[in-house]
This record gives structure tokens, sequence and C-alpha cells, in this order.
């Protein structure tokens, strides 16, 4: 008996020393949650979508798209952070994961540090866009509209620390106007209110609006990023108005601190590739945007800095939350 205990033991413990391997090698045996920090319909969804299915197919299993919205995309990021690092669980990251280490006074979390980074997706501008109602067709228009109708105009966001909020508060310190935020749970439900009317001006990741404006639903006053959008031809940038306003979109995926390294790195090959295949860099460029390739350590380091960037402009708007 003392024998065979010690056998089993021995062929234990080799299943545990070969286990990790073996699992990468095999992954995934089960379909991948995959949680954005946003209701339907807005830029994180779409692009969680848009690389699923492509991803899903190349690994053999389901990746299905998790929507926790709420507190700012926290809710869906803690939730990630603490699942377990097995590789099933990745996040949707986006420009909020910077914004919101200064924006909070407390977290649970730091995100730098308790997010294992996976890979880039893509960079995109925001869209500066107006209900057709309002009477101005210029960033300069709306300047001179919004100072001589204080408070009346309503800025809509995503959400409180959202890049679309921050871009609106650059915007705001940069030109003195006074506008009312509108935090909303999500693009989607800004871009209802703006296509009511109920909301006046949206600086919108590109992705989730761009349709709105080719429709003229929704009229695109300027990009955000220095250089003009070729997805949009002919609109204008806000820094030809406003010298030196510049905020982009950044998008990826992160995973749980401690997953294994080869499953990361089984992951990021897997959409690196689906990245440069022609159709997706079509449908991104469609979107405004383009394929971010990045590695583990490249993407980390974007982290890093798109969190340095945002602390100064939370810090100049003065925003801040529980």
């Amino acid at each position: 008996m003392w024998s065979r205990r010690r056998i089993l033991g021995g062929a234990g413990a080799l299943a545990v020393a070969g286990g990790r391997p073996a699992f990468a090698q095999s992954y995934p045996v089960r379909p991948i949650r995959w949680v954005v920090g946003y209701p339907p319909g807005g830029t994180t969804d779409v692009l969680a979508r848009l690389v699923a299915e492509p991803l899903g197919r190349r690994l053999g299993q389901q990746v299905y798209i998790e929507n926790r919205p709420g507190a700012g995309n926290n809710i869906g990021t803690e939730a990630v952070i603490n699942a377990e690092p097995d590789g099933y669980t990745i996040l949707l990251v986006n420009p909020a994961n910077g914004i919101n280490a200064t924006l909070y006074k407390k977290l649970n979390f730091n995100f730098v540090e308790d997010i294992a980074p996976v890979c880039g997706i893509t960079r995109s501008p925001n869209i500066m866009e107006i209900t057709p109602s309002l009477p101005v067709k210029t960033v300069s228009e709306f300047i001179a509209y919004c100072k001589a109708n204080p408070g009346k105009v309503n800025m809509a966001s995503s959400g409180l620390g959202t890049s679309v909020h921050m871009s609106g508060e650059l915007f705001k310190s940069m030109t003195g106007v006074d506008m009312v935020h509108v935090p909303y749970r999500g693009a989607g439900p800004a871009l209802i209110d703006m296509l009511s009317g109920q909301a006046h001006v949206l600086f919108d990741n590109l992705p989730s609006s761009i349709e709105h404006v080719r429709a003229g639903k929704l009229r695109a006053l300027a990009v955000t990023t220095l250089e003009p959008s070729p997805a949009l031809p002919g609109v204008p940038t806000v820094a030809e108005t406003v010298p030196g306003y510049e905020a982009t979109a950044w998008f990826g995926i992160g995973a749980p601190k401690k997953t294994p390294p080869e499953l990361i790195a089984r992951l990021n090959k897997e959409v690196n590739e689906i990245l440069q295949e022609p159709a997706m860099i079509r449908k991104l460029a469609d979107l405004g945007g383009a394929p971010w390739l990045l590695t583990p350590a490249q993407f980390g380091q974007a982290i890093a800095d798109e969190t340095a960037k945002w602390r100064k402009v939370v810090e100049f708007s003065g925003a801040k939350l529980e």
C-alpha cells in the first residue's frame, strides 16, 4: 500500500510540474469571457465584438462579451482583476483605465500594477460632434455660441472619467467655455439623447459615432487628433482652432495579474494576427482607427504613459470622484 501511494504521489507531482505547459498547449478548452465596462453600443463594445468572433474562431472556443457597466468602467475592471488568472477572463482596456487612477480618490486596485497587459487593438481620434439643431457649423462658432449662452449647452459623455468626458474637460479648460457636463452610462445612452437633441455636444470615440455622422444625424465639428482623420474627409481638427489641443482614444486587452505568460503570449499572437488581416484593417479604418500591434510589454508601457498623461488633465480640471 505504501509503495502504491508513493508511486501515485510521484505521478501527481509530475502532473502538477507539467501542468502549466500541458494547460497552455491545450488552451482554451472552454469559452472565454471578455468583460466590457460599458453597455452595448459604445466604442468599447463595438471593438470587442469586432475582434471576439475571429478570435474565437482561431482559438476554437467562443469568446463572449459580458457588459459590466457602472462606476466609470471600474466595476468591469475590478471584476477582471479579481477573476481567476487562468486565461478565461479578459478585459477591454480603454482610456478610462488610465484616467480613473487619478480621478477616483479610492479604488480597490492599482490598474498599472494589477492588470496583465496582453495586446493593443487600435488607437483612434475622438470626434467633437453636435446635435444638428444647434445653430453652429464650426469650432469657433461653437465657442462663440457657448460664451453667448453660458451654462445652457449640455455636454454629454459616456461616463465620468472616460476619454469622452476628459476630452470635453480639456476643451473647456483651453477655451474657457461654460458647459454643463451630463454623464451617461456609456456612449449608447449618450447618443440617444444626442440624436433627440436633449444633449448638445459629445466628444465621442469615433467608432461609435461615425455612422451617425455619415448619415447626417449628428454634425461633426472636428476630430481631436493633431492630424485629420481619413475616415472623415473634410472634417478639421480641434487644434486648428484651439492650438495645442489633442486627445486620442486607445484600446487593448488586459487579463488578471497572475495569468500565465504563455497564455498571454498565445492571446497576443492571435489578436495581432487578426489585426493584420486585410478585412480587419478595412473595418478599423471604417471606424477611424488602425491596428495597434504591440507586445505585452509595449502595451504595458503604453498604459503607464497614458496614465501619466491624463493625470495632468484630471488635476487641471479639478475633477474628483469617491
